[in-house]
This record gives C-alpha cells, structure tokens and sequence, in this order.
C-alpha cells in the first residue's frame, strides 16, 4: 500500500473500535491488529512515527490492500483478533518460539488408567500434566508416584468382559508387589481410580489432599493392627512429604494463581509464567516470541497469556501482571500488585524473565565472539600471505618413510581455522622406489587434486607444504600439470626457523611468531605430521609383525597378537621359557617358536 492508497481510504475509516488486516495481492493475510479507534491505529502506520520502523515498511510495501471489521467493544476486537492469528498464522504477527519438545505426565483415558511419561500430546481424552522443561524432574515424579501407588504397566484391555473371561494371567510385576493385578480383577476398580485421583491432586499441586489420604489409610492399618503395611504407608508418607518440602511454597493463603512478566529486545520478547496451585510453584516456564513488527509489551503480554494457559490447562481466575492490560476472559481476574506476597511473586517472575534475557544475550554474545575469532585469525592469516581471498577451506601435506620403507603422505583439512577431521586422508605412495620426499609430495598431490577435480568438490583456497623449496617446488609441478597453478595459494613451510616459502621466490617470508594466522599454519603442519607418523607407525607395527613372529613355521597373526599382547614384544617372546610359551599359544606353537630359536643359534655358532 501507499500513501495515496491510505488518503484515498482516509474519509471512510470508522472512529470505532474494531480489527483490521492487511493483505497480500492474492488475499494472503500479513498482519492482523485489533484498536479502539481504527482510524486513529491505522493512521499511524503512515505517520513519520512508524516510518522508521524498518519491518513496518517492508509489510506496508507488501500488503496490497487493507480490511478492517467494527466490533461492539475493544473486548470483542481482542477475542477477534486472538481468533485470527491463530487461524491464519500472518507472516508479520508475533511467532511464538519454542526450542524443543518438553515432557508431559500422561494419565490414559482407559479402565484401569496407566500413567506414563511422554513428549506428545494426543486429544484422545486423556489428562496431561505439564509441560515440564525437564525430563530428569518429570522422572523424579514418576519414579514417585510409583512409590506411592501401586499401578499396572501393561497396555492390555482390561475391560470387564476380557476380565471375566480370564483373557490375562498376572505378570512379574504382580509377583514383585508392583501391582495388584486388575488384570485378573484381583483390585477392584473402585480402589484404583480412588488412586489415580490422588495422583492428579498430586500433580495439580493439591498436597494436602494426597497427604490426608495417606495419613487416613495409615490409621486404618494401625487400627486393624496391620502394623507391616502401615509401615509401608508411613515410609511412603514420609517420601511424599520430602517432595513437597521440595516445592516452592509461598504462602498458603494466596492458593491458586498464574503470575506473568514479560521483558524483550529488539527483535525478541520473553515471558515468564509461574503456575501457584494452594500457595505452591509447582510449574515455571518462560516463552520466546519473535517480534515481526512493533509490538506493543501490552499486545505480546496478552498474546502469551492466552497462549501459555492453554499449554498448561490452567483455569485459575486470578492472574497477575506487571502492568494493566485488557484480557479476552472476562471472568478471570487481573492484579497487578504494589506490596505483600503477590509482589514478591512478580518479583521472583521478574527476577526470572530478565536472567532468561540476560543468559540469551550472552549466548549470542558467545556466539558472535566465536565466530569473530575464525573471522579475526583468518584475516590474519590473509594478510600476512597477501592473499586475495579469505582461506576459508586450506589442506596441509606431509610425508612420512624411514630410509624409503613404507613411504606414506597424509593431508588435512581445515575449514573455518578449524580441523574437519572427518576430511583427513592418507595415501600410500606408488610411484616411488626409495626416499624421495620431493617425488613422494608430487605423486601424492596430483592424485588429491585430480580426484577433486573429477568429483567437482570444492577446491581449497590455501595449500600448505610441509618442507621447504624442493617440496613445494613438486607440489607446484602437480598444479601445473593440473592447470591450477595460481588459482590456488600454495606455501610451504620449514621446520627450523618456521620460514614461509611461496613459489618462484627464493627469499622466505618470516611471519610475526605471535602472529595468530602463524599459529595456524603451525596448527595444520603439526596436525598433518601428526596424522602420517600415526599411519606411518601401524604400517610399520604390521610389517614387523608379519616378518619377525609369522615367519615362524605354524604361528599366525592372530597367534602372534596373543603373545605380543601377553609378553609385551617380540624380545621378551623368544626370551621366555618354552612352558610359559606353551601356556599362552599352546604346545605345538611353543615347539615351532623353540625349533626356530635353536635354528636361528646353530646359524650364528
């Protein structure tokens, strides 16, 4: 919409309280908002005031059209409105956010009703407690509820008939007196949901009725002097109570009250709520909002409300806030304290809200700072090898033989200055017969880059050469041959006085020592070092395994492990008596290793 859209609509807007829309050219609803006065609400979207609001703009630009509805009151604009934006969910209302899928205490609507833990809600009838924003509390209370009730598992249908036909034997949780078995109608309904509705006041916070029915079945068994079961009553009565002195309690003359505060920044809001039943917290959760627009606290306020006492199934009629605000339920109550223990509840909710923010701040703060490091030693790195872009992807090559045998190459991968371990590779070297670090690097950096190149991956913005000129000089034959040569910055470095080499320059370039992008080609030298003596050295530990013990007449590698895991080395094998051979490889092993000892003497005599 334009202006001259908004002047021409100008002599027809009402003085009237109402909600308004704006749409899309293909009817598609941007925004809903409700106002006392929609000419005076839908004025300031194009007064100077609104202008600077950047978000306000762009929706602005994209409606095509905007529709308005005249309510009774602005209590019927607020019941309108809620309507809609959960009917059409408009791209430019507030998003409610939520980071994952929290825990709820499910009692089945079946017979005999199980009451088990999950994370998603089904409209089947049954009753949810929650959601709890941690699993380990949801177990505690779980693994409580079993201690205190004794209630089936067992997803059969336990319906009167099944019972009466005898359709279920009783199971090992009945013989280890975790349940009664209703299952052959050994409990009686009537005993058991006087038990689940024990459970839900438990869970809705009613302590005092749970305790008073437990202090009441502990009599009865004294007075029938049961005195081992009420025993067990009175251990489970004593674990009840240490749970409720777990509870935050306020003050018991409050009873049931849902307590809101809000707080945000500028492009998120966060609301906490707090769930009192019978003067205790019994619940506490805090909701993100990602602001689209700009929002009013009043309008986010309300929004959040409505949205997080359906989440929570609470039906109290006292809710208290911060501030005034204009709420859909005509009958619940709104306060907003000035002293006493209903301020001390906002308070804590206050106190709440705004560590919520401040802990999301600095996490974002950690974050940026993360990221500004990569970014900062990267730079560093750029700058110090006067390159044209960023490095964000760099390979480091080293070799590794001992006088040519086993000759082995390994690369790594940095990406983001960090290790992408998952992208590390090694090579055994082929073409080459003897120690030649120079042919080796050539071989093995040609094979790398001309798989790169078949498969179309991504090629990296910086080489790095362990070695000095001569190895970097065959890296360079391998771009060359490859047609990558200046497409790609190759360096290499050497090890005594960390020289930085670049092609065709026979002067080294010294980097800073404190030099952080220097630390960072050290980082990838030391790391691909690293890497090729590892694989180096299992080369070396399977060769020698095989030419010293599996030359032997009858011993295997799987032998040769044996005695090399019991002995320690191959030194200490041969030097052990033929018994304690024997014991570990058995005799004829032990006969074949003394026969090829007694060889190996007779030739040295």
């Amino acid at each position: 919409m334009t202006n001259a859209d908004y002047q021409a609509m100008l002599p027809t807007l009402p003085d009237e309280p109402g909600i308004y829309k704006y749409l899309s050219e293909d009817g598609i609803i941007l925004y809903v908002g409700k106002a006392k006065n929609l000419k005076k609400r839908i004025a300031s979207y194009f007064g100077e005031k609104k202008q600077q609001y950047y978000k306000t703009r762009v929706m602005i630009r994209a409606a095509n059209r905007l529709e308005y509805t005249i309510t009774e009151s602005e209590h019927d604009a607020l019941l309108l409105e809620n309507s809609l934006i959960k009917k059409h969910q408009p791209r430019y209302n507030v998003n409610l956010k939520d980071d994952k899928s929290y825990t709820y205490i499910c009692i089945k609507k079946e017979r005999f009703p199980r009451v088990f833990f999950t994370r998603r809600v089904v409209r089947d009838g049954s009753t949810y407690f929650g959601p709890y924003t941690s699993k380990h509390r949801t177990a505690i209370v779980l693994d409580l509820i079993k201690k205190l009730f004794t209630l089936r598992t067992c997803t059969f249908n336990l319906s009167q008939e099944n019972i009466e036909a005898g359709k279920f034997k009783v199971c090992l949780e009945y013989h280890i007196k975790n349940c009664l078995g209703p299952c052959e109608g050994l409990e009686k309904e009537e005993d058991y949901m006087d038990k689940v509705a024990q459970i839900k006041n438990m869970l809705s916070g009613n302590f005092s009725e749970v305790k008073r029915h437990l202090q009441q079945e502990l009599n009865q068994h004294v007075e029938r002097l049961e005195f081992e079961l009420a025993h067990q009553v009175k251990i489970k009565l004593e674990a009840f109570e240490d749970y409720q002195s777990k509870s935050v309690v306020v003050n018991p003359s409050i009873r049931d009250v849902d307590v809101f505060s809000i707080a945000s920044d500028d492009k998120h809001a966060y609301v906490n709520y707090l769930k009192v039943i019978n003067g205790a917290i019994i619940n506490t959760y805090t909701q993100e909002m990602i602001k689209n627009l700009d929002e009013e606290p009043e309008d986010l306020l309300v929004y959040a409300i409505q949205h997080l006492r359906d989440k929570f199934n609470s039906i109290t009629s006292e809710v208290i806030v911060p501030f005034p605000i204009t709420y859909l339920e005509e009958e619940v109550s709104l306060i907003v304290p000035k002293r006493g223990d209903k301020k001390k509840l906002l308070d804590m909710s206050l106190k709440n809200v705004d560590y919520f923010l401040l802990q999301k701040k600095q996490q974002a703060l950690t974050k940026t700072n993360k990221k500004t490091s990569a970014e900062r030693i990267l730079t560093a790195l750029r700058d110090a090898l006067h390159m044209q872009e960023m490095p964000l992807h760099i390979e480091c090559f080293d070799n590794s033989n001992i006088q040519g045998a086993h000759p082995v190459s390994s690369c790594v991968v940095f990406r983001n200055a960090k290790p992408a371990k998952g992208d590390y590779r090694h090579y055994h070297v082929k073409s080459v017969v003897g120690p030649n670090d120079f042919a080796s690097m050539e071989e093995v950096v040609y094979r790398r880059y001309k798989r790169l190149l078949n498969e179309e991956s991504p090629l990296p913005q910086l080489i790095i050469i362990d070695g000095g000129k001569g190895q970097l000089s065959a890296a360079v034959e391998s771009l060359k041959k490859l047609e990558l040569y200046g497409k790609i910055t190759i360096v290499g470095i050497a090890k005594r006085l960390e020289e930085i080499y670049f092609p065709e320059d026979p002067l080294p370039l010294y980097i800073n020592k404190k030099s952080e992008g220097l630390k960072l080609i050290q980082q990838a030298r030391n790391e691909a070092h690293r890497f090729a003596i590892t694989f180096h050295r299992n080369l070396r530990s399977k060769s020698f395994l095989r030419s010293e013990l599996t030359e032997i007449p009858g011993v295997g590698e799987k032998t040769a492990q044996k005695l090399l895991k019991h002995f320690g080395s191959v030194k200490k094998i041969l030097a052990a008596s033929p018994e304690q051979r024997a014991e570990i490889a058995g005799p004829s092993v032990a006969k074949s290793i003394e026969i090829y000892i007694n060889g190996e003497v007779a030739e040295e005599e």
